[in-house]
């Protein structure tokens, strides 16, 4: 889960939300820039990390007692295999993604980490196999996930509250063509990116999460039913194809 801390207290955003707004990004990306298998392409984007509902789990606090961030959380080789596991039985190409993006995530620990060095291990092997069945080639895989990992770093910068204010941009991260995307405030609730890479001239997205007063829980039990009494916000940003603001700054 994402957690940002607010002056109501933490606002709390379920990582299936954030996939979701990331999918609603990536479904008006230019039409003829879009990869073949577009419906896998974007449930892919959608349920990248939808191996867990985080409320059924027990590490949700830090030692503080305070919501857990996913930033916080280390490799899980359970957590791991069984995102495998779901994720072959949509689709090879959904898994060939989804492997990509844990090797994307995981790379740096496979050094100190035995069990995440194996599992990567593992997962080029099958990623090796799935493009041969698929008869993709590896750097049209890379090409794809890029845009997978560009509209879900978009969807952190949202929901992790890190838009500038005073027309500032903010890096979003590289395209599926190499290019640098600059993200603006240009009024309120509304954005727009440099360069500009949608279909439409404007659009909206939505994410909804929940804001729980409560600073400090003594157990995983009583943050869950916390979180299950939270009034649910729904957030909504409208995307816009606009002149970038003049005297802008970058972050």
């Amino acid at each position: 889960m994402i957690v940002n801390y607010t002056e109501g207290g933490w606002e709390i955003i379920t990582q299936r939300a954030h996939g979701l707004l990331a999918a609603q990004l990536a479904m008006h990306w230019k039409l003829d820039e879009r990869p073949e298998r577009w419906t896998e392409t974007l449930l892919a984007i959608a349920e990248h990390d939808d191996a867990e509902v985080e409320l059924e789990g027990e590490n949700l606090l830090t030692r503080q007692g305070g919501p857990l961030n996913f930033a916080m959380r280390n490799f899980e080789l359970e957590h791991c295999e069984r995102l495998s596991r779901f994720s072959i039985t949509k689709s090879r190409y959904i898994a060939l993604l989804t492997s990509v993006h844990m090797e994307f995530l995981y790379k740096k620990e496979e050094k100190t980490n035995e069990q995440a060095r194996r599992f990567l291990e593992e997962q080029r092997k099958l990623q090796e196999g799935w493009r041969y069945e698929l008869q993709l080639e590896k750097e049209a895989v890379e090409k794809i996930y890029s845009f997978l990992e560009w509209c879900d770093a978009f969807s952190l910068l949202i929901c992790q509250q890190e838009v500038q204010p005073e027309h500032r941009a903010i890096e979003i991260s590289q395209g599926p063509h190499g290019d640098t995307y600059q993200l603006y405030q240009v009024d309120n609730n509304k954005l727009t990116t440099e360069p500009w890479p949608f279909e439409p001239a404007s659009f909206k997205v939505y994410f909804e999460s929940r804001l729980i007063s409560q600073l400090q829980f003594g157990d995983t039990a009583e943050f869950r039913q916390a979180f299950h009494k939270a009034k649910i916000n729904e957030t909504v940003w409208e995307l816009v194809k606009s002149k970038v603001p003049d005297k802008t700054s970058k972050v």
